[in-house]
């Protein structure tokens, strides 16, 4: 909902896709932060839950077919300089099938799959905060095993 006169945070999503420990990444066209490369997720419409709309978002974008997502974490942006703020939640998967390809050539133009510790330049400030939970996430799965 938007007010006249009032600018409030968007509410976003984004999906971290793994598949044999690499991140799934897609270059940016446009703002917020074009140029950098970021995992996929956009706008959750009004009504949608943030994690069917992570889904249909990252189908959309990957021409993935998604499964059993789970939340990883919630990153907020402030880019003052494009005016832009949001608070997205970000989930994970590692449960998907299909082959990724680029859907939206206009926005997304290329993509790769990337070990964690070896990621492109520059990341987008929401893909960096889904790295830094996922090198999270790692360390306690590892510590728990």
């Amino acid at each position: 909902m938007s007010i006249p006169g009032i600018d409030v945070p968007g509410l976003g999503c984004g999906l971290a896709i793994l598949r044999e420990g690499r991140l799934l990444l897609y270059r940016r066209l446009r703002a917020p932060e074009a140029g950098s490369w970021n995992i996929v997720g956009g706008k959750v419409d009004h009504m949608e839950r943030t994690i069917d709309s992570a889904r249909r978002e990252a189908e959309e974008e990957s021409g993935l077919r998604i499964g059993a997502v789970e939340l990883l974490c919630i990153s907020e942006q402030i880019i003052e300089d494009e005016r832009q703020h949001w608070l997205s939640l970000i989930y994970v998967t590692e449960d998907f099938a299909g082959e990724a390809r680029v859907m939206e050539p206009e926005k997304l133009p290329e993509f790769g799959w990337f070990a964690l510790d070896d990621l492109p330049s520059p990341l987008s400030r929401f893909a960096a905060h889904a790295v830094k939970a996922l090198r999270e996430r790692h360390l306690a799965l590892s510590a728990a095993s």
